[in-house]
């Protein structure tokens, strides 16, 4: 029972874009290891900036 409330979490943290920037610091660490990745306040923030800048298809 736990373990399926601890994988549902997983899942529901995985659609919101919890996890993207830890995914963002491996690809980063991985294709640029001689610079630091940006912050995860940095991170959002462009991230964000660039969603407004570019919406694409999105509901609202």
């Amino acid at each position: 029972m736990i373990a399926a409330l601890r994988r549902a979490w997983w899942w529901v943290g995985a659609f919101m874009g919890d996890h993207d920037y830890a995914r963002y610091v491996a690809l980063h660490r991985r294709l640029h290891p001689e610079r630091p990745p940006l912050s995860e306040r940095d991170y959002w923030r462009e991230r964000h900036a660039a969603a407004e800048t570019n919406p694409g298809s999105r509901c609202c």
